[in-house]
């Protein structure tokens, strides 16, 4: 009987045993799945990212009236509709550009992530503008890169003193950087001021030539310019972050919200339906204005940066609120630089290439908007201090230079 007991009981642990080793490898092989699948699975995994980066905000419930001003165009034909659509549709992909880009920054450093930052923060109105180049609408690649410097350097810098100052009373931000961010954009205006100048003398070399042959040389000579100005602020960087690390030691760390290749992804899928619904936009604006009665001016300069300039408005306030002014005059001023520092003398020098006449004639009236907006922000950052009052300053300035282009009709156009 002990014998029996004694193989009974040897079958019970051998069977526990299996039962062990069983269990053990079902737990292996469902923690190698977890790995291979995160999260699950993968359909957990894609749904988890659509739910982070496009149901997070109810900001993007109007991503729909993107591909509603499609159908709009393609259905009945009313340019005025698929502009305010296209227009609502456009903002939050914008908005979600900016996003992606700064997750994406998280994986590669300070200094590559700041130029990225940098390089997608304008790429809606550079998607729009190189669309409105290739098919030859040359006076809507003008207005909307102008509009664009307009709207961050008043609108977008508006939002983050008015913002900023309603959180703290007074806001401090880095003089210097603000004033080499002024003298450079006072070099553009006066590359953009020459040209226009040259066109109302009527004294021309070579009539019609001579203006075109000036816009190309500047365009050529900004561009290393803005070259030289990356390598001295990437040379300044480290002196930067640890003045505003000694700043701000007791603020939390991001952490990024989704993975590196998820954010690549993403970029990508953004940037193709902003280039998507552009072509819309921009085929929308001449007829728009005629159904409206309203110049083309207005439509490119005031309407038109709403939608690109979406995420550099949140970005630029959210930091301002955070007292993190330096961050947000880096998204308003430092946009506004690399639009006429590089994007404007390169699509110069790319219409050059692909012979399309493009100038840096901005007509005189414009250019002097401009020229006047620039001394204005110059002239307000000279203490290097911003509060709620400055923001309203900016807000009226920006309300006056839209009313002057509502009275005002491009003679391009």
């Amino acid at each position: 009987m002990q014998s029996l007991d004694d193989r009974s009981t040897h079958e019970v642990d051998d069977n526990l045993g299996r039962d062990a080793r069983h269990s053990v490898n079902a737990v292996d092989r469902q923690q190698a799945f977890s790995v291979s699948l995160p999260d699950g699975g993968r359909g957990i995994g894609v749904y988890k990212s659509i739910k982070t980066v496009v149901l997070s905000k109810k900001f993007n419930l109007l991503i729909p009236f993107g591909p509603l001003a499609i159908v709009v165009q393609k259905t009945t034909g009313q340019n005025g509709w698929v502009f305010i659509f296209g227009l609502l549709g456009i903002m939050p992909l914008a908005e979600r550009l900016g996003y992606t880009t700064e997750q994406l920054a998280f994986y590669s450093g300070p200094t590559v992530g700041g130029l990225l930052n940098a390089a997608f923060g304008n790429a809606t109105e550079l998607i729009i503008s190189i669309y409105a180049l290739r098919t030859g609408k040359i006076h809507v690649v003008q207005l909307a890169l102008r509009g664009s410097l307009l709207s961050n350097l008043l609108f977008v810098l508006e939002c983050a003193f008015f913002f900023g100052g309603i959180v703290r009373k007074e806001q401090v931000f880095s003089k210097p950087t603000a004033v080499v961010n002024s003298g450079l954009l006072l070099m553009a205006v006066m590359d953009l001021l020459l040209p226009a100048f040259l066109h109302s003398t009527h004294k021309e070399v070579h009539l019609g030539i001579s203006e075109l042959a000036l816009s190309r040389f500047s365009g050529c000579i900004m561009l290393p310019a803005y070259i030289a100005y990356i390598v001295f602020q990437l040379k300044n960087l480290n002196d930067l972050e640890e003045s505003q690390n000694g700043d701000n030691l007791d603020d939390d760390e991001e952490a990024p919200e989704i993975s590196k290749w998820e954010s690549v992804i993403w970029l990508a899928f953004m940037a193709a339906a902003i280039s998507i619904l552009s072509e819309y936009l921009v085929d929308a604006i001449e007829e728009a204005s005629l159904a409206w009665g309203v110049p083309v001016a207005f439509i490119t300069v005031i309407l038109l940066p709403i939608g690109g300039n979406t995420a550099a408005v949140t970005t630029a306030v959210m930091f301002a609120m955070k007292n993190k002014l330096d961050v947000s005059l880096g998204v308003a001023i430092g946009s506004s630089t690399q639009i006429s520092m590089l994007w404007i003398p390169l699509l110069v020098v790319i219409g050059w290439i692909f012979e399309r006449p493009v100038d840096l004639n901005f007509q005189l009236f414009k250019t002097a908007t401009l020229v006047m907006t620039v001394l204005f922000v110059a002239f307000l950052m000279q203490e290097g201090t911003a509060n709620y009052f400055k923001g309203l300053m900016l807000l009226f300035s920006y309300l006056i230079v839209s009313a002057s282009y509502f009275v005002h009709e491009d003679p391009s156009s």
